[in-house]
């Protein structure tokens, strides 16, 4: 049987361990100067090398050789998980007295001691303070909030950093040179991405990406991760700007083959927030945070396919999108600036501004041309309406007003008597003719009889109807 590749390519020596070069520099010169602590405590995230830095460690101070097969009876691992109670930690406690049996140190190795009860931590605490000359504590844990001050107090404590991308791309290249695995550099790049700064992960996926084929490409490494293609997430995205049966039909096609919802989760977030930082995103900046907020929960939900849908459709049936306003570098404003200026100074007197754009009160009749006014007017007393609003399709026909909203849902929420009340007071302000504001939704005429039973047509059941208020 062959050896796993996260073990044949353990550090043998200090030198050896990848991505903790502030760690390593301090232990190599305690070790030069021999001032050895009484116990260390070796903080951090999963597969960083903590338990490898621990065994070399044990071995460099009693000048022992070290390699994957070393067993020595001075240096004693105890995995705290399945020794956490209080009767092993006094049997360490009585042992500890005990002289090495040829080393200078006997050296104590507690993998994930966060697990330990608190009547072993106290058990432990007495001898972690003053114990013998001859004994050195490493202490190693994932978790070094669930340790209790006192014990962190009494150590030296390390944190381990993750393994930074560029750093583990360089060991993996190396390594699959080695080991003549033939792998594209993109294939490289998205396991190390993958590991997310655990080095033993990557490792681990690049052993099982071996067995694939000839040669590795990225395709090849999505499969294995079960990742789907840049396109598809592309494709959610826009749908989250247009029908909810295109976004469920885009969900089902994309579970059937076999991609996790927590995983397009993920995706979906990772895309968002870097169209979100370079400024390319189609969503407004709220949406996007709240949407992010949402999407972290779907992994860790006990039905996560329905939540992703039920977070998706929330964005596409409550939010409405609203076309993000271009970002123009400023160089190209300040041209725009002084080809303006120098218009204004060789044209002609300005003349008075057209008005009639705006109505003010007392005019006759309301016009089209005032809406977005009005629209305005509700933006600084009511922005959840102003949303549902900016939504709307408004059409004037003998005094009568008609808003044709795309969804139930916004019709529904704006045929409230108390938001078409604040409607009605605001066009008043334009328009002293009495006028009726009726709210309808668009017929969907491409829509088969068919698909009555359609999740859209389901919620259309529910929020459909109008109501009309005389102003």
């Amino acid at each position: 049987m062959s050896q796993a590749l996260y073990r044949k390519n353990r550090p043998k020596k200090l030198d050896d361990v990848l991505g903790q070069e502030h760690i390593i520099t301090t232990l190599k010169n305690a070790i030069k100067t021999g001032k050895i602590s009484h116990a260390y405590l070796f903080t951090g995230p999963r597969g960083v090398g903590k338990t490898s830095v621990a065994r070399i460690l044990a071995h460099e101070v009693n000048k022992l050789p070290y390699d994957d097969e070393s067993m020595h009876l001075d240096i004693i691992e105890i995995d705290a998980a399945s020794n956490r109670r209080i009767d092993e930690i006094r049997d360490l406690r009585d042992k500890v007295h005990i002289s090495p049996t040829s080393s200078t140190y006997k050296v104590y190795i507690i993998d994930e001691v966060h697990m330990l009860t608190k009547e072993a931590f106290n058990a432990l605490l007495k001898t972690l303070e003053e114990p013998p000359a001859h004994v050195i504590f490493i202490l190693a844990t994932t978790e070094a909030h669930k340790l209790p001050e006192t014990i962190i107090s009494r150590t030296q404590r390390f944190s381990f950093k993750p393994i930074d991308n560029a750093s583990a791309i360089k060991r993996l290249k190396d390594i699959a040179k080695t080991e003549n695995i033939v792998i594209d550099d993109e294939a490289i790049g998205l396991i190390a991405e993958h590991g997310e700064g655990s080095f033993r992960d990557s490792l681990s996926l690049l052993d099982q990406a071996s067995g694939v084929g000839k040669k590795v490409g990225i395709d090849d490494i999505r499969r294995l991760l079960g990742i789907a293609p840049a396109e598809a997430i592309d494709q959610l995205i826009a749908s989250l700007s247009s029908d909810p049966r295109e976004l469920l039909s885009l969900l089902t096609n994309l579970r059937e083959q076999g991609y996790q919802s927590a995983h397009l989760a993920k995706q979906l977030g990772q895309t968002l927030r870097e169209q979100l930082i370079n400024g390319s995103a189609s969503l407004r900046t709220a949406q996007i945070t709240k949407l992010l907020q949402q999407l972290l929960e779907v992994a860790g939900s006990p039905q996560p396919d329905r939540l992703l849908e039920v977070v998706l459709l929330d964005v596409v049936l409550n939010s409405g999108s609203e076309p993000q306003t271009p970002q123009v570098k400023p160089e190209k404003v300040a041209a725009k600036v002084s080809e303006s200026v120098k218009t204004v100074k060789q044209s002609a007197p300005i003349k008075p501004a057209n008005t009639e754009a705006r109505v003010t009160s007392g005019s006759s009749a309301l016009k089209l041309s005032q809406w977005p006014d009005i629209l305005g007017d509700i933006k600084k007393s009511h922005s959840t309406l102003y949303s549902m609003l900016r939504m709307a399709k408004p059409a004037l026909v003998d005094q009568k007003l008609t808003l044709t909203f795309k969804f139930a849902f916004h019709q529904k929420q704006v045929s409230e008597s108390k938001n078409l009340k604040l409607i009605s007071d605001v066009v008043k302000r334009y328009s002293q003719v009495p006028l009726s504001i009726v709210c309808i939704t668009a017929v969907r005429a491409t829509s088969p009889p068919e698909e009555s039973n359609s999740p859209v047509e389901t919620i259309n059941s529910i929020f459909g109807g109008s109501e009309v208020l005389e102003s």
